[in-house]
């Protein structure tokens, strides 16, 4: 009964008490990015994950108050540099993930605080996948973004089961938020 009470603390702490901080830079010099509307998404987003798969998550069975974690808006150009240096693939991504606090074997929380990671994305990449399915600049982005919480939280998509589940919580997270 006791670890049912600690598990509920915990959902409730990380869904309604929980400080995000969302750092951004764009460094794409060719378009403007709204980063506080982008930011308040992905507040949005994560929240949504929190109430949603908390406990599947890489959070569940921590303590803490604040989760922090970063975007990057770059270009292609960027993202393949990144992808050969730090990934060994010599190819430009939409999105490059470093999950810090998933990938860790330890688990460092400093003052309450987690630091999930940083999510790269090249925004040239983003332009072209809109224009190709014809869903608009704002939709693509919002999309790349609650992939890369996916990602930051522990989950992944190596295989089709899995695909369909991170792709899965990301169409229902963006429906709540973005209509």
């Amino acid at each position: 009964m006791r670890i049912w009470k600690i598990r509920l603390n915990s959902w409730n702490n990380a869904v309604t008490k929980t400080k995000i901080n969302v750092f951004s830079e764009n460094i794409f010099s060719t378009r403007e990015i709204n980063e506080r509307k982008f930011i308040n998404i992905a507040k949005k987003v994560l929240r949504f994950y929190l109430s949603e798969i908390f406990e599947k998550s890489c959070l569940a069975g921590y303590d803490f108050n604040t989760i922090s974690f970063d975007f990057l808006y770059c270009d292609s150009k960027k993202t393949h540099e990144i992808n050969k240096e730090y990934r060994n693939k010599d190819y430009p991504a939409d999105i490059i993930t470093f999950a810090i606090f998933a990938d860790s074997e330890e688990k460092f929380i400093f003052d309450g605080e987690i630091n999930l990671g940083e999510v790269i994305i090249a925004i040239d990449k983003v332009e072209e996948e809109a224009r190709k399915k014809g869903t608009g600049f704002d939709y693509e982005l919002a999309f790349l973004i609650s992939h890369g919480i996916m990602h930051l939280l522990g989950f992944d998509h190596q295989t089709e089961e899995d695909y369909n589940f991170v792709v899965g919580m990301q169409n229902t997270a963006l429906e709540g938020i973005l209509l």
